[in-house]
């Protein structure tokens, strides 16, 4: 029974140092997302709730259990069922509504590659996450680097500059941000076919990350399930075998 409630200690840890770290990380793809995306920030701010909230419910079971509570197990069953009823709703919105976020994703992609200007410091950690994604990944823009060419600075160049962290030369890499100047272009003008970048776009790196990852989070998914069923099965059992209560034995502060 303890055993059962430290896991749900555990998992609320967990759950709540994962949204601290979608909300602290920079230099990621998760950051270009949180920066973008207010639903991605919102998303972060519920999973520390609901993290919080499942340490205070493995503390109170446990105290249920303890001193033979049956409101606070009843409590503890209750706020358990909300929990993985939200979760559930979140897994079918995410699933059926898989095309809209694709887009929405889209979107905010190619916006940060319009708008993308390296002096601009007030966009200097999404930018940075950004460039982060297309060196780590080896790609360059959302569906390929022709998108760049829609850059407001590239564009008043002639494209005879190509964002560096798409380069697919070392020496452009060593900078990682900004834009690298071409070799030679003809005639002053050139177009996303003359540079020396990655061809792929990140979408297809992105979700061949999701896809080579799909199995863990899954079975994280379903063990977090599993465990919550458990500790509702158990604190449901426990409520019925305590046939009367007595609250002297809770401890008093």
């Amino acid at each position: 029974v303890y055993v059962l409630f430290l896991l749900f200690q555990i998992l609320g840890a967990v759950i709540l140092g994962f949204g601290i770290w979608i909300l602290a990380d920079k230099t990621s793809f998760i950051a270009v997302l949180q920066m973008s995306s207010p639903s991605l920030k919102a998303g972060a701010y519920i999973l520390i709730g609901v993290g919080a909230l499942t340490m205070l419910m493995g503390f109170l079971g446990c105290l249920g259990a303890v001193n033979e509570i049956r409101c606070l197990l009843g409590l503890y069953f209750t706020c358990l069922m909300i929990i993985l009823l939200t979760q559930i709703a979140a897994a079918l919105v995410i699933y059926f509504q898989k095309d809209t976020l694709k887009l929405e994703l889209s979107k905010i992609v190619k916006d940060l590659i319009e708008d993308y200007d390296p002096s601009n410091e007030d966009k200097r950690n999404l930018q940075d996450a950004w460039d982060y994604v297309q060196t780590q990944l080896a790609c360059c823009g959302w569906n390929g680097a022709k998108e760049w060419e829609k850059n407001e600075i590239l564009k008043n160049k002639s494209n005879t500059e190509y964002p560096c962290s798409c380069s697919n030369r070392s020496k452009d890499l060593v900078e990682g941000r900004g834009f690298c100047v071409l070799d030679d272009p003809v005639n002053g003008t050139a177009t996303f076919a003359d540079w020396p970048v990655h061809e792929q776009g990140c979408m297809t790196g992105v979700e061949q990350w999701l896809k080579d990852n799909l199995g863990i989070i899954l079975g994280v998914c379903t063990g977090v399930a599993v465990i919550e069923l458990l500790g509702m099965i158990l604190s449901i059992s426990l409520c019925k075998n305590i046939h009367s209560e007595d609250y002297t034995k809770v401890p008093k502060s």
